[in-house]
């Protein structure tokens, strides 16, 4: 099967998915897909016992994908600007230090605190596994999806300043948590024997200040390219080449092309819509990199439902990711009000704005899409089922549910 293939079996699977729920289910996009991605893999399991032709089709098709590639370095770039695009940057400036610290510090220490937590559960009651594969688990339950929070928080009618503080901490937290989960795979690989406190601060310091600055610089670029016309269909193509032509050069510069596309699509959704678009060119970007964005996400969900067809089902997997939902629920908590507390001359968080951001952190596609980058010798198989448990508890649980938290509190 060709590329081409690929692409139309996965567009097709979506458009049916996006269909049904919009005609049936009318659920906000996130929750919808996840549930019907989640009914589809219980259908094609069942369907691969009863008929063994559909497994080794799935098995097949899945094969000739390349997820770390495909994953990491083609759809999280376009998920990461588009979120960033639509989000309002003068609001992200009044709330800049809580956001900045509940990124930063939260990222880091939700990481640390779910890795502790796992290897002493681990050890004491299932299949011991390294202290650094149980750092790289908390790294990939640490960032929460930007985008499903926005629409369910809109539309359950959250505070503007606590909603601004929880979308602009999601989308600062997934460059963050990327960029840490590639720092621990990298020290994995190489040994922690091999490297320093002060080598990985400065890989950590060069990734992350360095991504920041280049997509400021990508910002500058794209803007002063779209001043000088007023043709949308230009206009569109020079925010893809910003996210494709970025991202790849980000990589060969060893930046944080996360971090890049999020200070890319900031920039671009306020200095360039402000100043250098037309009310007709905006429309049209915003509302394609919107399609871009469902698009994305519903062809993740589709692929995540596919991947599960070609996994080795164990129950010690799913027993560990149902005890991982609290510890990930408890870690998310203390690594808010920890910062909050140290931190509270300069940021303004009261108990019922971190309660709602715990509960409102949703998980969702980033962390399942790092997971199924992961290759042997890491526990691939484990970490992706108890991800996928968590992800599908975090969605449907929390996300059909934060509304009636919103209303209860504020």
């Amino acid at each position: 099967m060709d590329l081409f293939a690929i692409i139309t079996v996965l567009v097709v699977i979506t458009s049916v998915f996006a269909y049904l729920n919009t005609r049936f289910l009318k659920l906000p996009e996130t929750i919808g897909m996840m549930i019907i991605a989640l009914i589809f893999s219980m259908l094609l399991i069942t369907s691969g016992l009863l008929f063994p032709v559909i497994s080794e089709f799935a098995n097949s098709f899945i094969g000739k994908i390349d997820f770390s590639e495909v994953l990491l370095d083609i759809m999280l770039s376009f998920l990461l600007f588009a979120g960033a695009l639509h989000t309002d940057i003068s609001l992200l400036k009044a709330n800049r230090r809580s956001i900045s610290v509940f990124a930063i510090a939260g990222v880091l220490l939700s990481a640390l605190l779910v890795g502790g937590l796992l290897f002493f559960l681990l050890q004491t009651f299932f299949t011991p596994i390294s202290f650094w594969y149980c750092l790289l688990f908390g790294a990939l339950v640490a960032p929460t999806d930007p985008i499903a929070v926005l629409g369910i928080l809109t539309k359950a009618g959250a505070p503007k300043d606590v909603e601004i503080t929880i979308v602009g901490e999601s989308l600062f937290n997934d460059g963050i948590g990327v960029v840490l989960f590639l720092s621990i795979l990298e020290i994995i690989k190489i040994g922690t024997n091999n490297i320093s406190f002060g080598g990985l601060s400065l890989l950590l310091v060069e990734e992350i200040g360095g991504g920041i600055l280049f997509g400021w610089i990508l910002g500058q670029i794209g803007y002063r390219m779209m001043k000088g016309i007023d043709h949308y269909q230009t206009e569109i193509l020079i925010t893809l080449a910003m996210v494709m032509g970025g991202y790849l050069l980000a990589q060969k510069l060893h930046l944080s092309g996360p971090l890049a596309m999020v200070v890319a699509g900031l920039f671009t959704g306020s200095r360039s819509k402000e100043h250098a678009m037309s009310d007709t060119t905006e429309l049209y970007v915003y509302k394609f990199w919107e399609l871009i964005d469902v698009l994305m996400n519903a062809i993740l969900f589709v692929l995540i439902g596919l991947e599960l067809l070609t996994l080795d089902f164990n129950i010690n997997y799913l027993v560990a990711g149902l005890i991982a939902i609290p510890i990930t629920l408890l870690s998310r908590y203390l690594s808010l009000k920890i910062p909050a507390s140290l931190f509270k001359k300069h940021i303004h968080a009261d108990n019922n704005t971190i309660r709602l951001m715990t509960w409102g952190g949703l998980k969702g596609g980033l962390s399942i899409a790092m997971a199924l980058s992961l290759s042997a010798p890491l526990p691939k198989t484990q970490f992706v089922f108890m991800i996928y448990v968590i992800v599908i508890f975090s969605i449907i649980i929390q996300g059909l549910t934060v509304g009636k938290l919103i209303k209860r509190i504020f």
